[in-house]
C-alpha cells in the first residue's frame, strides 16, 4: 500500500463538518470515528466491475440505516467496450446525510477507482484533498498504456494534491478466497465485494441485508454466494484491522416523519405507480412495449405483479407495444406503453389515432440524450416539444412530469387520473436521472390514495333521445365521450383514425364538423386545469424579486442552489412545474409577481419557449445539454447574477452589501 495515511476527513469543497473521537480496533490499534453531516462517494472502474451493484448494495445499506440519500448511476452506453478504456467506465456516485439532501452532490469526496481508466475519468472531479482510494493491482503498464498514461500515477507524484490510498484490492481479494474452489478470473469478480465491505467499515453501513442479499441473489450456486460473502467480510475485517485506514466516518441517521420506507429508482416507483392506479381504477392495467434504455426497468418491474392484474406484452417493435396498449384501452383495461425519445417518435401516429378515438391511454417517455439513439445512457429534457407538438394535426395531450425518484410514482397515479377521466392520451415524461436513481421513499397507505374507480364508467345503456348510443355524446363536465366495452350489447359504434361526427361517431368530412370537434377536443385538454392543484411556490418570505421555475428533474439542483443563495441572506423564489399541458390555472398570476424569472432546463430553452408564449414573460432560459444533471453551484452563481441585475432589495434591513455566494464555502448540507 502507498500513498498518504487518511488520519482526518476528507476536504470537501461542499464543507461537511466533522467532529472526531478515537476508538480501539482489534490488536490494540487506535483508530479514530470522524463524526459527518454528509458525505459524497463515487464508485468507478470497468463496466465489468460490478461498479452499478456495488453502489446499489450501499445505497440499500445506507437507506436502512436512515440517512437520507441520492444517488447518480452513470452507465457507459458501449454494451461492453474494450475492458480498462475509457469508453467502458462506469460510476455511482451517492450523496448521504443526517438531514434531508436534493441531490448526489455536485463531486465527491471520496473516489474510489478500480483501474487506471477511472481514475483518469473521473479524478478531475474529485477536490483537491479529496480521499482517493485505488486498485493499485490493475495500474499495470498495459492498462496505464490503453489511457494514455506514460507513468504510473500512484508512484510518479502527480496525486500529491489528494488523500490517495491504494490497495491491491484485486489480490487481496484472490488471497481471501483461495479455498473457495473457485478459479483465478472467477475469484477476482468478487473484488467489488470486497470494496463494499471496507466502504462498510469506512461508514458504519450494516451488513445483514448485503448477506442476505448475496444468498438471494444466488441462491442456485452456493458457491458463488459464499464467496462474494467471505470478500465481503474480508474487505470489512481489512479496515477494521489495517493501518492504511486509522480514519472511519459517522453519519448519524436523518430526520424523516413517521412511517414505513423503502429504497427505490424511479423506474420502480413509476412501475408500482401504475399498479396502484390500476388496483385504485379497477381496472386491469395492461402494458405494450419494447424494451429500451433507460425505459426497460419498468416492464421488467410490472412483470412481476402479474397478482394484481397486471399484464406485460413485450411487443416486436415500438408501433406494436402502443398499437397493443391502445386496443387493450378499446378493451376496458388502464392501457399503458413506456419508451424513451425514439420510441416516441415512432409511436406518434398511434397516439394521433389514440387523441381521435378519445380513448385512456398512458404514453411513458423516459427521457435520455438525443437526437436518433443518442446517448441511450445518459439523461436529458429535450423530448418536451415532441410531447407538446409532435403529431400530426391539432393533437392535444396532457403532460406531466415526476420531480424525484419517489415523485414518479404520484405521477404515475396523477397520468392514471387523467387519462381515465377525460379519455385521452397521457404523456409522463421521466427522465434517466430519475429513471436509474434512487432515494428513500415513504411507502403511502393504500386508502390515502386518489379513488379512480369514479373516473370509470363504462356505457352499458343507450344514451340518445331515440334509444341509440352516441358514443361521442360528452360528459358536461370534463367533456369526456361515452367508453363502451366491445361486445356489450347494443354499444356497437365506429373506431379508427377519420374524424368524427358529433355524438354519433360516425365518419364525418364537414369542415364545420372538423372545426367543432378539433376545438371541443382541445377544451376537453385545457378544462383539465381546473382540477390541478395551484402552482407550487416555494418562497418563504413571500418577497423575493427572483423566481426559478423549473420542471421535471431538475427539481433537486434547483432547490439546492436556491439553499445556497438564501444562506447567504439573498431571496430567491423556486416554481416547479408537475403539470405541463395544461399549465395550472394561477401560473400566469404568479410569474407576474416577479422581476426576473429563471428557467434551467437540460435542453435549449423548451420550457422556457412555451411560457413565453403563453405569457409573454421574458423567461430568462439557462441551459446544459451534457447528458448529466445540473450542479448546483453552477446554477447558484447563475441566480446570484440575477439577483444582482434585479437590484438590490429596499425592503432589507441592509442592502449596500449584499453577500456573495461562494459555492466552495457554502457548506454541503445545502445540497
Amino acid at each position: 500500500m502507498t500513498g498518504t495515511n487518511p488520519t482526518v476527513a476528507p476536504s470537501s469543497s461542499n464543507g461537511a463538518l466533522a467532529t472526531s473521537v478515537s476508538t480501539s480496533a482489534p490488536g490494540g490499534l487506535v483508530k479514530s470515528v470522524v463524526e459527518l453531516d454528509r458525505v459524497v462517494i463515487r464508485l468507478a472502474g470497468d463496466s465489468g466491475d460490478g461498479m452499478q451493484l456495488t453502489g446499489n448494495r450501499f445505497t440499500s445499506e445506507t437507506a436502512s440505516f436512515g440517512n437520507d440519500l441520492k444517488t447518480l448511476p452513470n452507465f457507459p452506453a458501449e454494451i461492453r467496450a474494450p475492458t480498462g478504456t475509457l469508453p467502458g467506465v462506469s460510476s455511482f456516485q451517492l450523496q448521504f446525510a443526517d438531514h434531508d439532501v436534493m441531490t448526489p452532490g455536485d463531486a465527491p469526496d471520496v473516489l474510489v477507482a478500480m483501474n487506471p481508466a477511472a481514475l483518469k475519468a473521473n479524478l478531475a472531479e474529485l477536490p483537491g484533498g479529496g480521499l482517493l482510494i485505488l486498485d493499485s493491482d490493475e495500474f499495470t503498464p498495459r492498462n496505464l498504456a490503453k489511457v494514455g498514461y506514460a507513468t504510473n500515477p500512484i508512484e510518479d507524484g502527480s496525486l500529491e494534491g489528494w488523500q490517495t490510498v491504494s490497495v491491491p484490492l484485486t489480490s487481496m481479494t484472490t488471497d481471501a478466497l483461495k479455498d473457495s474452489g473457485l478459479g483465478k478470473k472467477e475469484a477476482e469478480r468478487s473484488k467489488n465485494m470486497f470494496t463494499l465491505g471496507l466502504l462498510s467499515w469506512m461508514y458504519h453501513r450494516p451488513t445483514e441485508g448485503t448477506i442476505r442479499f448475496l444468498e438471494r441473489q444466488f441462491r442456485r450456486k452456493p458457491e458463488i454466494a459464499a464467496a462474494n460473502i467471505a470478500a465481503f467480510r474480508a474487505g470489512y475485517n481489512y479496515g477494521d484491522t489495517t493501518e492504511a485506514f486509522a480514519v472511519s466516518y459517522e453519519i448519524k441517521p436523518a430526520p424523516m416523519k413517521p412511517g414505513r420506507y423503502r429504497n427505490i429508482s424511479g423506474n420502480q416507483a413509476l412501475a408500482l405507480g401504475l399498479v396502484a392506479a390500476g388496483q385504485r381504477s379497477g381496472l386491469p392495467v395492461f402494458l405494450g412495449a419494447y424494451p429500451i434504455t433507460p425505459a426497460s426497468d419498468i416492464l421488467h418491474e410490472l412483470s412481476r405483479h402479474k397478482s394484481f392484474g397486471v399484464r406485460t406484452f413485450q411487443a416486436e417493435d415500438e408501433i406494436a407495444g402502443i398499437g397493443a396498449a391502445l386496443g387493450a384501452s378499446f378493451g376496458g383495461a388502464l392501457g399503458i406503453t413506456t419508451t424513451s425519445g425514439p420510441g416516441v417518435a415512432l409511436k406518434a401516429e398511434t397516439i394521433g389515432l389514440a387523441v381521435m378515438t378519445e380513448l385512456p391511454l398512458v404514453i411513458v417517455d423516459v427521457q435520455r440524450g438525443g437526437p436518433s439513439t443518442g446517448l441511450p445512457t445518459k439523461t436529458e429534457q429535450s423530448d418536451l416539444l415532441q410531447a407538446m407538438f409532435g403529431r400530426n394535426g391539432e393533437a392535444p395531450v396532457p403532460v406531466i412530469a415526476p420531480r424525484s425518484p419517489g415523485d414518479c410514482f404520484d405521477a404515475a397515479v396523477e397520468a392514471a387520473r387523467i387519462a381515465l377521466t377525460y379519455r385521452t392520451p397521457v404523456m409522463l415524461l421521466s427522465d434517466g436521472y430519475l429513471a436509474n436513481g434512487a432515494e428513500p421513499w415513504a411507502i403511502p397507505d393504500a386508502d390515502s390514495l386518489p379513488d379512480l374507480t369514479t373516473a370509470v364508467a363504462f356505457a352499458t345503456e343507450p344514451n340518445g333521445e331515440d334509444g341509440e348510443f352516441l358514443p361521442y355524446l360528452r360528459d358536461e363536465e370534463t367533456l369526456a365521450r361515452a367508453w363502451a366495452i366491445p361486445g356489450t350489447a347494443g354499444m356497437q359504434h365506429r373506431i379508427g383514425g377519420l374524424e368524427k361526427a358529433d355524438r354519433t361517431g360516425n365518419i364525418s368530412y364537414d369542415p364545420a364538423n372538423h372545426d367543432f370537434m378539433t376545438r371541443t377536443r382541445q377544451a376537453k385538454i385545457d378544462g383539465i386545469a381546473a382540477t390541478i392543484p395551484p402552482t407550487d411556490v416555494e418562497d418563504p418570505d413571500g418577497d423575493a424579486r427572483v423566481a426559478v421555475i423549473g420542471w421535471g428533474s431538475t427539481y433537486g439542483p434547483i432547490g439546492a442552489a436556491c439553499r445556497r443563495i438564501r444562506s447567504s441572506g439573498r431571496k430567491v423564489a423556486q416554481i416547479h412545474l408537475r403539470h405541463i399541458n395544461p399549465f395550472p390555472a394561477d401560473l400566469g398570476e404568479v410569474l407576474a409577481r416577479y422581476d426576473r424569472v429563471i428557467c434551467p432546463e437540460m435542453n435549449l430553452g423548451q420550457l422556457a419557449l412555451l411560457l413565453r408564449a403563453k405569457y409573454l414573460v421574458d423567461v430568462q432560459s439557462h441551459t446544459q445539454v451534457r447528458g448529466m444533471p445540473f450542479r448546483s453551484a453552477e446554477l447558484a452563481a447563475v441566480i446570484q447574477d440575477a439577483i444582482d441585475i434585479a437590484g438590490p432589495d429596499t425592503t432589507a434591513p441592509d442592502t449596500t452589501a449584499p453577500a456573495a455566494v461562494d459555492p466552495v464555502a457554502v457548506n454541503g448540507a445545502l445540497q
